[in-house]
């Protein structure tokens, strides 16, 4: 194997890798917000918010990504809405990562148990006093660990956007593969890359996850 080409296309895999961090980044920010909103809605006591929460996570989680990033990106245009592909592949990903994300925080919130919310109640607070002040930031150790680990997914799930011609690590590794007639060798540096990405996030969480049982 002849890794040679680094020497001239070594900032395509350190742009691709960069675009990359930046798209999941913004995906799991955005998704946390939403998924948070919708797991809300999907514990509250209406019937109607729980329903749309619960056709929307049913509908996100039981279509391919890959169908929700052409509707974002293709299907937008026909109803006038035009977005920058970078836009749109953040939001796809985000889209589809509050759908798992709602899941992770509702399993959460429902992880604690259910005599702390009596307690509270039964202490003057109101239902959404005692969300704020009791339950969830108990549940939040809970999350935290499980919500690095969708990160880490969409770090990998990332590269479907290269299909629009976004300009991330795989998009940029199929630039190379082109560009210099070699099929394998870049393939192997971005899965070397994603590795190392990957890697190290994890290894970044279970150090997050160790601190939260020690302040338990």
């Amino acid at each position: 194997m002849d890794f040679s080409f680094l020497s001239e296309y070594y900032m395509f895999f350190i742009n691709g890798a960069k675009f990359t961090l930046i798209i999941a980044f913004f995906s799991v920010l955005l998704g946390v917000i939403g998924g948070t909103i919708f797991a809300l809605m999907k514990i509250s006591k209406s019937v109607i918010l729980n329903m749309i929460a619960s056709t929307y996570i049913e509908i996100i989680r039981g279509t391919p990504v890959l169908v929700q990033l052409y509707i974002i990106f293709y299907g937008l245009p026909y109803v006038g809405v035009e977005l920058p592909d970078m836009v749109a592949g953040i939001i796809a990903l985000s889209i589809n990562s509050s759908a798992y994300v709602a899941e992770i925080i509702r399993g959460g919130i429902n992880s604690i148990d259910k005599g702390q919310m009596e307690a509270a109640r039964s202490l003057g607070m109101s239902y959404n006093m005692a969300m704020i002040n009791i339950i969830i930031p108990q549940a939040v150790k809970t999350i935290i660990p499980v919500l690095g680990n969708e990160f880490i997914v969409i770090i990998k799930e990332s590269s479907i956007v290269s299909i629009i011609g976004i300009h991330e690590l795989s998009y940029n590794a199929d630039t190379v593969r082109g560009n210099i007639f070699k099929p394998f060798e870049p393939l192997l540096i971005s899965a070397f890359i994603y590795f190392v990405m990957t890697f190290t996030l994890s290894k970044f969480m279970k150090r997050v996850e160790a601190r939260l049982k020690i302040s338990d």
